[in-house]
């Protein structure tokens, strides 16, 4: 049997309600109670200045494959995900073809076994070919192990067919993960709706695209009493939405990606598009509403909404590029920098809940945990390194980031899944 001893750090377990310096030890890749009898680990590593805290969870990546592996694969996301800490990842299901279906539910998961170096948890579309029409087989994709259904990149516009999805979803014990665009609002929109929309002559994007959405959700949330999951929320229009639906016991919940809180949509006067995103960055205003949803729990996850894409796909007019950008290496780094260092939002703990046991409670993961019996998945963070990300160092196939040059404090710098090294600093 192999054993890991990691001791001298700081650990931090909000599953379990645990913030203090003690040992941790993994045997044959599972958490175990600490040897009381002299056992000596094979392998030690002293975490000395760091924070010991469960594996991390993005529950929102696209990792291209099958498809568009000139993007990106299962097997160079996994790594870039390692290198941001992350052990498990939620992969969306607009691949090529869709996922929607179980042989191709099967076919990523058999691709992750051989080449992830991360768990990678999968979804099923929520309607064939995420054409918002009919239905997508739920009994077959949960057979062959999705976690959650949504037709993320597109959003179903009949509400009809919607509510039918949460209904069903409600019978197989699934979340619905909801991609919130209203398409006759939104239009052809690259960017937000608002003064720089105007000066630089792009169409815009409202804000009420994303909320009339929102609302719908709430409302079929409470009717169907089963819990929907409104992706990357960038209006605080949204957030005091959500927070006026969840104070009423509504089954309604939100993500942040951090590009929504630290770029405003002035940035794309530079006409770059590595600052076009679907959802589009906002205003100031948008992020102290999101922020303040963070603080008070009103939005509780966090994730990245990784989307790579080649180089010569970026690389033309703005209203033609694709939307996304790539997040696994920067986000944590990003909101530990913004949330916890600069705007004392929240504190370290609660940054690792968000990204820990709150993901894996939505999503029913086994994962999030450090309690004796867990997979030994482990993430090592520096809470005060300071560091500048070099896209160049990325292990992605694709370079789409506006991060490249960026400062920030806080860095995840080793990651552990079953008791075994997958990335370290």
């Amino acid at each position: 049997m192999s054993t890991l001893r990691i001791f001298n750090g700081r650990i931090i377990d909000p599953a379990n309600g645990r913030d203090e310096k003690a040992d941790l030890w993994i045997r044959d890749g599972v958490i175990i109670e600490t040897p009381v009898d002299g056992t000596k680990a094979d392998e030690e590593i002293d975490a000395k200045g760091r924070i010991v805290a469960p594996g991390l969870i993005d529950i929102h990546v696209h990792f291209r494959e099958p498809g568009q592996s000139h993007k990106e694969t299962i097997g160079t996301g996994s790594q870039a995900a390692a290198a941001g800490g992350f052990t498990s990842v939620v992969c969306m299901p607009n691949t090529s073809p869709a996922a929607d279906n179980a042989g191709t539910i099967t076919l990523i998961r058999e691709k992750a076994a051989t080449s992830s170096v991360v768990n990678i948890f999968t979804t099923g579309a929520i309607t064939k070919g995420l054409a918002g029409q009919e239905l997508a087989p739920y009994n077959a994709m949960v057979g062959a192990g999705i976690v959650a259904i949504t037709d993320d990149g597109h959003c179903v516009q009949n509400h009809e067919v919607m509510r039918r999805a949460v209904e069903y979803a409600r019978m197989f014990g699934l979340v619905v993960l909801d991609h919130c665009q209203d398409y006759s609002l939104v239009g052809g929109g690259v960017m937000n709706e608002g003064e720089w929309s105007l000066r630089l002559g792009l169409p815009g994007w409202p804000r009420i695209g994303e909320e009339i959405i929102v609302m719908r959700n709430i409302l079929l949330a409470d009717l169907c009493d089963s819990p929907i999951h409104c992706q990357h929320i960038s209006s605080g229009g949204s957030v005091r939405l959500i927070r006026e639906a969840r104070a009423r016991g509504v089954k309604i919940s939100g993500e942040v990606c951090p590009h929504h809180i630290a770029l405003t949509d002035d940035h794309l006067q530079t006409f770059d598009s590595n600052y076009k995103m679907n959802p589009p960055l906002r205003t100031e205003r948008d992020i102290e509403a999101i922020i303040g949803g963070i603080a008070d729990g009103t939005l509780d996850i966090l994730c990245s909404d990784h989307a790579p894409h080649a180089k010569y796909e970026k690389e033309v007019e703005l209203d033609q590029a694709p939307f996304g950008i790539l997040g696994l290496e920067t986000e944590f780094g990003l909101f530990s920098d913004i949330l916890v260092h600069k705007k004392k939002a929240i504190d370290m703990a609660r940054l690792i809940e968000l990204y820990t046991s709150k993901p894996a409670k939505l999503l029913s993961l086994d994962r999030g945990t450090l309690g004796v019996g867990a997979q030994g998945d482990v993430t090592l963070i520096d809470p005060d390194l300071e560091w500048v990300y070099d896209k160049e160092l990325s292990p992605s196939l694709s370079r789409n980031t506006p991060f490249h040059g960026t400062e920030m404090k806080g860095r995840a710098v080793q990651t552990i899944v079953a008791g075994k090294t997958v990335w370290s600093l």
